[in-house]
């Protein structure tokens, strides 16, 4: 335990989020002061309940994505679970289904299910409503950061983050959970995976087995920058498939694709989420990057946050005086 704890001290990946984004919050003050607006943040996406940083439904974020680019969705109420089966088979959903709270965010609640037990289970278990999503059966998954500045036809992709998914290899002698505690990474996931996998289960010599099948860095997920991978044609695709959602200016796409030739071409994906202002330029997770060169791509990503607001603020607090300088003007004919 000792040595897990140290290893977690030397890695920042593994640190709060509090202490990664302390810079961040004094520069927040500041601009709320500079706004003159606590929630200045809303303008980044106006469409978007409080801009993506809080609160804002994943059902009504898909609600906004051009069809056929995320995947089959149903959403079940809290006050209506009992009509979970009927809900099912009217969409055409099939297990394994994915299953996740409607608001959340890093991974947290994100569970595979494999029949109606296990999502009874799920359902029984939750205080919100959630999602009942098809697993999508691409085997690549990347996080794709993207900006478009209001008063600009084009946006760009800032980053790309390609995922290795927690998976393991058998040697037809060790547990599962043997396999796992040679890994610090899926070490981690020990106490999470307990709850849903046979760890003493023993894989057969080279058999591969994923144990998480989503790309999330708390779920034991690793992340590397794979901003290189970054073309012209990619970034003309995403800007013509983003250009159908109105009042998205940045953000994060999580995207399942089947090879990157196609991904290029806007074939064989799906968007899994679409994340606003609480996105993280995730490719700073890559293990080979330092502290202080993720805080300089996560200052880069908030300076072109305000300057979206700036440029939004600015236009609606210009609209919203024009009635006003008309009124003058009527009122000075009269006097």
């Amino acid at each position: 335990m000792l040595k897990l704890w140290w290893h977690k001290l030397k890695h920042w990946e593994y640190w709060p989020s509090y202490l990664v984004y302390l810079p961040t919050f004094f520069i927040w003050v500041w601009w709320m002061i500079k706004f003159k607006s606590f929630k200045f943040y809303k303008f980044a996406n106006p469409k978007i309940k409080n801009g993506g940083l809080y609160a804002d439904s994943k059902m009504s974020i898909y609600h906004i994505l051009p069809p056929s680019s995320f995947p089959k969705t149903i959403l079940v109420q809290k006050e209506d679970r009992q009509n979970i089966i009927e809900k099912i088979r009217y969409s055409g959903l099939n297990f394994p289904l994915i299953v996740k709270p409607d608001v959340g965010c890093r991974g947290v609640g994100v569970e595979k299910v494999s029949n109606f037990e296990e999502l009874f289970s799920y359902a029984s278990s939750m205080s919100q409503n959630f999602l009942v999503q098809e697993l999508i059966s691409f085997p690549n998954e990347i996080g794709l950061f993207y900006y478009r500045l209001p008063n600009q036809k084009k946006g760009k992709i800032s980053g790309i983050t390609l995922k290795q998914f927690l998976s393991i290899t058998g040697n037809g002698k060790d547990s599962i959970e043997q396999l796992l505690r040679k890994n610090p990474r899926f070490q981690f996931q020990i106490s999470k995976l307990k709850q849903s996998i046979n760890l003493q289960e023993i894989l057969p010599q080279n058999e591969e087995r994923c144990l998480v099948p989503f790309g999330n860095h708390s779920r034991g997920t690793q992340f590397t920058d794979g901003t290189a991978l970054i073309t012209e044609k990619l970034m003309q695709t995403f800007n013509q498939i983003l250009d159908q959602i109105d009042g998205f200016y940045y953000g994060r796409l999580d995207i399942r694709y089947q090879c990157f030739e196609d991904l290029e071409i806007g074939q064989h994906f799906s968007i899994i989420e679409l994340n606003g202002v609480k996105s993280e330029p995730t490719h700073i997770y890559d293990p080979k990057k330092s502290f202080w060169q993720a805080q300089r791509e996560i200052l880069k990503h908030q300076q072109i946050l305000k300057e979206i607001v700036s440029i939004n603020l600015k236009a609606k607090r210009e609209k919203q005086m024009g009635p006003q300088i008309i009124n003058r003007s009527r009122t000075s004919c009269f006097n």
